[in-house]
């Protein structure tokens, strides 16, 4: 063999080599994000799953639900407020925090807004020394929930109300909440109710001017509206999801209120959104949003409470459940109750995983970093991976003998975009024939699949993605409590 032989031979055993290196180097980094991906904020804003909505006020008392902003400050005026037992209910409950009405439509401000007089310092509760705020963020800090306000641009009482001042006003009573007085507060909440001012005309929002105002004082801070920019309204308020839905969305040339997209989109969001603003699902737990004793008998069932989670959490968004004080100032025994209700409840459902223990294995894996083990190991930031250019791919996980179940959760890795378009369930026979049990078309966060009683020693899911496919986590329950 010639010198000049042998070396050709080295050099292309070497490229060889390079190749195959640079392929396992590259199979050994995450896919790239696909679309818009979720800020850090967002994403713990998703984890929390569930939180508390809480309407409370001056229509507590006069059994409104949009009050006229006339009211006299003196009708607010809590026997026994107790901002300790809303928090501490909530967090036996499974919230991870508390959102409050701190300015409905009326004007009324929970807390001594310097920018109104019609405020709890007007009022006879504690003597006009009052702050509803203070002790609600306080609690929270103690049964450790995060704090959220609600703080409506509407504003029935303020005689700026319709006129570009009015903008103003509202800026620095937004900056009187997000100062850090009250700490760190998690999420906004925008209404985009906009009626007429006394002078006959509605009030052109600055919206631009609001989002700045809070992302300059709590940068951390989730704002809610019909676009965003960080959730959106899910386009009703009976706490269901769309079987389809996408957490990215288009907002330009939309705005809250008036303006927003169709609630269908709302619902569904934009499969090919431009922005990452998940869907939140608010809905009460009573026929209305504040306290009225007519209503104490009309509280949501438990079976109604374990279906609007199916259809939210179960459905790639996050649960907002209203649960008004009345006017004593706590929340009400029966609200309470059924409340405990729901958590044993969720707690006796998803107690023992039946695919706890299975080995699981996939048609296509991005090298060893990323098999799909990963999605069994309980990590949230573990997850099984497709190879770049394979949008198609099947997992199947073989149980630890023969289970039966009727729920099956799946979560998609969406730190990395939400990439899945449709997905096929399927079960193996005793014959080893494989037959469909579900099918769907998102998945998000986190998706939640209800299904017939299904008993099996195997369960593949076929997955079909705009982008190669990660999923970080696969469970089966059994439920015999709710009931469709």
């Amino acid at each position: 063999m010639t010198t000049s032989f042998k070396k050709l031979i080295a050099c292309a055993t070497m490229a060889v080599v390079a190749i195959a290196a640079l392929s396992s180097c590259a199979q050994s980094d995450p896919p790239a994000p696909y679309g818009p991906v979720p800020t850090e904020s967002q994403m713990e804003w998703q984890k929390m799953e569930m939180n508390m909505f809480t309407h409370f006020g001056p229509n507590t008392f006069t059994g409104r639900e949009w009050g006229l902003g006339t009211e006299a400050e003196d009708i607010f005026n809590p026997t026994g407020l107790d901002c300790l037992q809303w928090a501490s209910v909530a967090k036996a409950a499974g919230f991870k925090g508390i959102i409050i009405t701190a300015k409905h439509h009326d004007g009324f401000c929970l807390w001594p807004n310097p920018e109104s007089t019609h405020t709890v310092a007007s009022s006879p509760w504690k003597d006009g020394k009052g702050d509803v705020l203070e002790e609600l963020s306080e609690a929270c800090s103690a049964e450790g929930l995060k704090f959220g306000v609600y703080i409506s641009p509407w504003d029935r009482n303020d005689p700026h109300y319709g006129t570009p001042a009015y903008n103003d006003v509202y800026v620095k009573t937004l900056e009187s909440v997000h100062d850090g007085r009250y700490g760190k507060v998690f999420e906004q909440w925008f209404d985009g109710a906009n009626g007429e001012g006394p002078n006959g005309k509605k009030q052109v929002y600055d919206w631009p001017r609001f989002h700045e105002t809070v992302l300059r004082l709590q940068p951390q801070a989730i704002m809610f509206s019909d676009v965003g920019p960080g959730c959106r309204w899910v386009g009703n308020e009976s706490g269901i999801a769309g079987k389809t839905n996408w957490s990215r969305l288009d907002i330009e040339g939309f705005t809250p209120g008036a303006g927003s997209p169709p609630t269908d989109t709302l619902n569904q969001g934009n499969a090919a959104g431009k922005e990452w603003v998940p869907a939140e699902t608010d809905v009460s737990i009573r026929p209305g949003w504040f306290w009225r004793e007519s209503e104490n008998s009309k509280v949501k069932s438990l079976n109604d409470l374990l279906g609007i989670y199916y259809t939210s959490v179960g459905r790639n968004s996050l649960l907002l459940l209203n649960v008004p004080p009345d006017t004593t100032g706590r929340l009400n025994p029966v609200d309470s109750a059924r409340l405990m209700e729901f958590s044993a409840a969720l707690g006796s459902i998803f107690k023992e995983d039946y695919a706890r223990g299975a080995k699981a294995s996939a048609s296509a894996t991005r090298g060893r970093k990323f098999s799909a083990s990963n999605i069994l190991d309980g990590e949230y930031d573990s997850f099984w991976a497709a190879p770049d250019a394979v949008c198609d791919a099947t997992l199947t996980f073989k149980l630890k003998g023969t289970k039966t179940f009727n729920r099956i959760l799946i979560q998609e890795y969406v730190p990395l975009g939400q990439r899945i378009r449709s997905f096929r369930i399927e079960a193996v026979t005793p014959e080893g024939k494989w037959l469909p049990i579900a099918d769907g078309t998102t998945i998000g966060y986190k998706r939640i699949v209800l299904t017939d009683d299904v008993t099996t020693d195997a369960v593949r899911i076929s997955v079909n993605g705009f982008a190669p496919p990660v999923i970080n986590a696969f469970g089966l329950f059994h439920d015999t409590i709710y009931s469709e």
